[in-house]
């Protein structure tokens, strides 16, 4: 389809990824195989799925992946809210996920919308 580097999507979601392996490294270490381990695979999906169905030979199938993609975002919004409330989190790095969470999902939803109006 087209080279999944040029999504901005899949930029947004990369420095995501980024940022939670930076910010979990700090997390207990009775969370290595918990929450720290479970966000940084919900992180390192988003990415990953853009890139996969970026490959896949029809809108239809890069939509699915897109798809995905928003399910694992919502997955790692979970776990960063559940973050905060254990207090692994401070509430100012909350508020740049948060951001980052909200303006992602909003360029999935476009890039689906898109994808799909394409078909």
């Amino acid at each position: 389809m087209r080279n999944f580097r040029e999504l901005v999507a899949w930029q947004v979601a990369f420095e995501l990824a980024k940022v939670i392996y930076r910010l979990t490294e700090t997390f207990p270490r009775s969370e290595e195989f918990g929450l720290k381990s479970q966000m940084r695979r919900a992180g390192v999906s988003i990415p990953s799925n853009l890139a996969e169905g970026a490959g896949r030979s029809t809108k239809k199938d890069f939509s699915a992946f897109v798809t995905i993609a928003r399910s694992s975002l919502n997955e790692l919004q979970t776990q960063v809210l559940l973050s905060a409330e254990l207090g692994f989190l401070i509430p100012a790095d909350v508020n740049q996920l948060q951001t980052v969470i909200d303006r992602l999902y909003g360029l999935l939803n476009g890039l689906r919308n898109s994808l799909n109006a394409e078909r």
